[in-house]
């Protein structure tokens, strides 16, 4: 379940309460005070068995002795009355309830475990949504309902808060109330046993009192559910996250590099970036970046490129500290343009800094900060300004203030440019304060957490850019040779071994496209002399051994070997060392492969690790024997497409090294990328390989080769017809391409849309009629934008399809015609919108479009989908027609029509 019944928690018309308390001071005593008092005007219902009323309220003894049934309930009774509560509940009618108490599985407890699962059992065949057990409660300012037991009461605002920890909310009302800072809904989420982050982001993300989220996160479960509302939700609002419980996980023995460098933590990172979320990481941090994203989100996610920040500041030590703090953060100073010095020589004194930050005198009137604030908001290469000013006894704080104020005014008229203001101090600032929030700018006590607002606008920007990116369209590469790795990988696995050896190992890489240099396997070390002869040149060497992971440190590789005799010798002497290092290793033999001789090029290391919440997770950094030392890496949840695999690489401090230096050419960055899309692939087509090391990937202006990799499989997975399912991101459906004929003749090859179709969907708009357009969208557009073609085609695979049809044969620009689904988040009902290009009408490639994506329906369990149809539309009315739909209500010139399905959810 997701967002059904969570309507009854957020807006009921009644709520019933179960164990309030008349005894001062306990948790039920407050429960009743807050709920009975914070102004809810529905019925609240309190049942109580000893006392005849609460809070001046008459009591029930039971729920069946209720005069109506209450669409939400609030528990805060021993557990064990917990499971019957629910079904009497449920039985009413009831649709949601929030269980506040505690004792159900916590810390292993094997009896509590068993009442959770009752209480589940009893809420299911109702439908009835629970939240909790064991949490503080839920809020909704704007309705009065204060159903926790808080100490402090919200104000009402657009912010949405939802945390595993109850304590983390008294401790951010306790820091907001002050501030005067508001929520539209507040939910602790405790153990999460029904509903999850998931749920309340889908449910959040349509709700249009919220305009920001805020997330204190533990633990997710349900990966893909969660990043299929996490995506849909950062789309329609900014969404931050505070992760909690950073460090829990401590170090442990890893069987690969990519294992050891693969941190929970640094999961999470790329989680929340993947999702395009804010990632910060203390509850001041938080509220700094809800208050930035508020006022500029929308300005931000308009910018491509860095932004660049102007500093205006009437001392320089501050404009000092504010410069440190934005290149330490990564960000970029803004190089003031000619024409803008020269503004500001007229109005500024002749000691001013005549640079970027801009020192205008510690003695600035307001008027001198809003000739200098207008001159930088003018600026062409100014994204950002940043106002400090810093007390002194001969100039006003709050005339200072006011003039920022102003020219903010009418910078948001004509530049929209986000201003950011760090006035220093305390005592003499306060008004100052007082006229930024009342005019809502953005304001901080020092320059570097002003510098941090403006660097999580960045952040921001970029997980926004990659949640809409529009990769290139590029050639299809040869398909590989799945059925050659599943083969070695059914071997390995039908003889009982955990690793691929090296020599298999790179099989598998060179079979997905991944270039490497392979390696001969041989048994003894006369064998191995014998194998560097035939290879010619000089060789490493490197013992096999399953049960030898990092093969240098226990002296297991040589390199730079010439001839039979010095191979042989140098094996004997690596069995004797081997055997001194770990005499209980099984040795198989040696590889032998020829040296790679390519002085200039870059050590790399690309990587996958299974996650144990989100799967396969790629990594990409600087690699080589000091991997875990140097720990330059970036991780990335497949499947990864050009744009991904470029913004992993620009997380690295590597990167720089491969955009070449000194007499060092740039290294080839497509085909570094194209290894890890390749590589994202692999993982996804064979689901035993479990985790893949390639360490050194060698990179040059040349090309990549891989020297050494190892691959680990899962005997588990053995039979399952692709790695797809363990993926919290639905990859492309391939299994959905295919070809048909239409009546008339042309074949037709339809599969799914993918990101890089955007500018063929616009091609594609381009030759519809503008009668065509209307009846499509609704209304008249002569053009289809960037990024309305970027969102069309950004899909969600889980929750939404586009099917698209291209001609068989032949190159044309631009579809014939899209069909398109979108799930409600219980997958449940959806709706469908198809287009067909005006020069491709007449064919019979509507009603094909329409009976595959019906199809396609069935086999995800869907149980109805709907659409709406212009009135005039007489041509696709008949086509819903003959297709079983049903017509419903009409308004405002449309039809709305639906037709029932019945199906089985597919497994992916």
């Amino acid at each position: 379940m997701t967002i059904r019944n969570l309507d009854a928690l957020f807006k009921p018309r009644s709520i019933a309460l179960v164990g309030g308390s008349r005894r001062d001071g306990s948790l039920g005593a407050v429960l009743a005070r807050n709920l009975f008092h914070g102004g809810f005007e529905g019925p609240i219902l309190p049942l109580h068995r000893k006392h005849e009323s609460l809070e001046g309220v008459l009591a029930y003894p039971s729920v069946e002795a209720l005069p109506l049934a209450p669409d939400l309930a609030i528990i805060a009774t021993p557990p064990d009355s917990v499971p019957q509560l629910i079904a009497d509940f449920a039985a009413r009618g009831t649709r949601a309830a929030v269980v506040i108490t505690a004792g159900f599985g916590e810390g292993g407890d094997s009896g509590g475990a068993g009442l959770r699962q009752q209480m589940l059992d009893a809420a299911r065949p109702h439908l009835l949504r629970i939240v909790g057990p064991n949490c503080l409660g839920m809020m909704v300012p704007g309705l009065g309902i204060n159903a926790s037991f808080s100490h402090i009461a919200p104000l009402a605002g657009g912010l949405a808060f939802v945390t595993q920890s109850g304590a983390m909310v008294t401790a951010m009302l306790d820091w907001a109330t002050p501030r005067g800072i508001g929520f539209s809904k507040i939910v602790s989420l405790g153990d999460k046993a029904d509903v999850d982050f998931g749920d309340l982001l889908d449910y959040l993300a349509m709700d249009p009192e919220t305009k920001s989220i805020l997330l204190y996160v533990e633990s997710i479960d349900h990966a893909r559910k969660f990043m299929s509302a996490a995506r849909i939700a950062a789309r329609n609002k900014p969404v931050i996250v505070i992760k909690g419980g950073r460090f829990a996980e401590g170090a442990k023995a890893a069987a690969s590099h990519t294992g050891a460098l693969a941190g929970a933590d640094a999961v999470y990172d790329a989680v929340f970036a993947r999702a395009g979320m804010l990632r910060v990481y203390s509850l001041e941090e938080l509220f700094d970046a809800a208050e930035t994203l508020a006022n500029y989100a929308a300005v931000s996610s308009t910018r491509s490129g860095d932004s660049r920040l102007a500093i205006l500041t009437n001392g320089g030590g501050l404009g000092v500290l504010a410069t440190d703090a934005l290149i330490a953060e990564g960000g970029k100073l803004a190089e003031l343009a000619p024409e803008t010095i020269a503004a500001l020589d007229q109005h500024l004194p002749a000691t001013w800094s005549r640079g970027n930050p801009v020192d205008i005198i510690g003695d600035a009137p307001g008027s001198r900060y809003k000739a200098a604030m207008q001159a930088l908001l003018h600026d062409p290469n100014t994204d950002a300004v940043l106002a400090m000013h810093c007390p002194v006894a001969i100039a006003d704080p709050n005339e200072a203030a006011e003039a920022v104020i102003e020219a903010q005014a009418e910078n948001e008229k004509n530049h929209h440019r986000p201003v950011f203001a760090a006035w220093v101090g305390e005592q003499a600032v306060g008004e100052a304060r007082r006229l930024f929030t009342e005019h809502h700018l953005p304001h901080y006590p020092t320059p570097e957490q002003a510098v941090r607002a403006f660097m999580h606008l960045e952040r921001y920007r970029h997980a926004q850019s990659l949640l809409m990116r529009v990769p290139p369209s590029v050639p299809e590469s040869a398909a590989p040779d799945t059925a050659l790795v599943r083969r070695l990988v059914a071997a390995a696995i039908g003889e009982g071994r955990e690793w691929l050896n090296e020599a298999e190992a790179k099989q598998v890489l060179a079979a997905y496209g991944i270039p490497a240099l392979l390696a001969e396997v041989v048994a003894t070390p006369q064998e191995a002399g014998e194998a560097a002869a035939r290879t010619g040149g000089p060789v490493a060497l490197k013992i096999l051994s399953r049960d030898i992971t990092h093969k240098s440190d226990l002296g297991g590789v040589a390199l730079d070997l010439e001839g039979a005799e010095a191979v042989e010798q140098a094996a004997e002497a690596m069995l004797k060392r081997i055997a001194k290092a770990a005499p209980e290793a099984r040795l198989q033999g040696f590889t032998v492969q020829a040296m790679c001789r390519r002085p200039r090029a870059e050590e790399l290391i690309l990587g996958v690790v299974n996650d144990a919440q989100f799967g396969p997770v790629m990594l990409f950094g600087q690699g080589g024997t000091a991997v875990e030392v140097i720990k330059d890496k970036a991780l990335a949840l497949p499947p990864l497409d050009p744009v991904l695999a470029e913004a992993m690489m620009q997380q690295t401090r590597v990167d720089k090294l491969l955009q070449g230096y000194r007499d060092r050419p740039p290294a080839d960055r497509q085909q570094i990328a194209a290894c890890l899309i390749r590589l994202s692939q692999l993982i996804i087509d064979v689901a035993e390989i479990t985790e893949v090391d390639i360490n050194p990937l060698l990179a040059d202006s040349e090309g990549v080769i891989a020297l050494d990799a190892r691959i680990r499989l899962d005997a588990a997975e053995a039979g399952k017809p692709n790695g797809a399912a363990r993926l919290a991101i639905r990859p492309y459906p391939k299994a959905l391409e295919q070809s048909f004929t239409l009546p008339g003749g042309q074949r037709i090859f339809l599969r799914p849309l993918r990101p890089d179709d955007a500018e063929a969907l616009r091609e594609g708009f381009r030759r519809m009629d503008p009668e065509d357009v209307r009846m499509r969208f609704f209304a008249q557009m002569r053009e289809m934008s960037p990024a309305m073609a970027a969102r069309l085609t950004q899909l969600d695979y889980n929750r939404e399809m586009a099917l698209a049809a291209f001609p068989a044969e032949g190159e044309e620009r631009g579809g014939l015609g899209v069909v398109r689904l979108v799930a409600d988040p219980d997958n449940q009902r959806a709706e469908f919108a198809i287009t067909i290009r005006s020069d491709a009408k007449g064919r019979g490639l509507g009603r094909a479009l329409m009976e595959r994506i019906m199809d396609y329906a069935v086999k995800r369990g869907i149980g109805e989908i709907w659409g709406d149809v212009l009135a005039d539309n007489a041509r696709m009315l008949a086509l819903c027609d003959d297709l079983g739909f049903e017509r419903g209500r009409r308004e405002d010139g449309i039809v709305h029509v639906r037709r029932r399905l019945r199906g089985a959810l597919a497994s992916d």
